[in-house]
């Protein structure tokens, strides 16, 4: 059984794929570091208040608050993930920008 696992390990890339998920989660969390210190300062000066991942809109008493500053701070992980990704993947493969 231990050499089936093995096998399944090597020839389905399984061991790529428990690699590629560690290295995803530690670019993620370098990446939420750079957002919060990074970008973050930068965007408060433009939002009020200077909490701006707390930023929310109320709809009225009883209801939860829209929270804009959560939606923005996670989109812009993503488009900052996804730009690396993209660059990393582009220089492994030697991808050309489209002329």
């Amino acid at each position: 059984m231990l050499d089936q696992f093995k096998k399944f390990m090597l020839e389905t890339n399984a061991f790529s794929l428990a690699i590629g998920v560690v290295i995803g989660g530690a670019v993620a969390k370098l990446v939420t570091a750079l957002v919060a210190d990074l970008l973050m300062p930068i965007i408060s000066l433009i939002l009020p208040g200077g909490a701006w991942r707390e930023f929310s809109i109320s709809l009225g008493e009883g209801h939860d608050p829209l929270k804009i500053g959560d939606i923005l701070g996670a989109t812009i992980d993503f488009l900052i993930i996804a730009l690396v990704v993209y660059v990393v993947v582009a220089k492994l493969f030697k991808i050309q920008p489209a002329k």
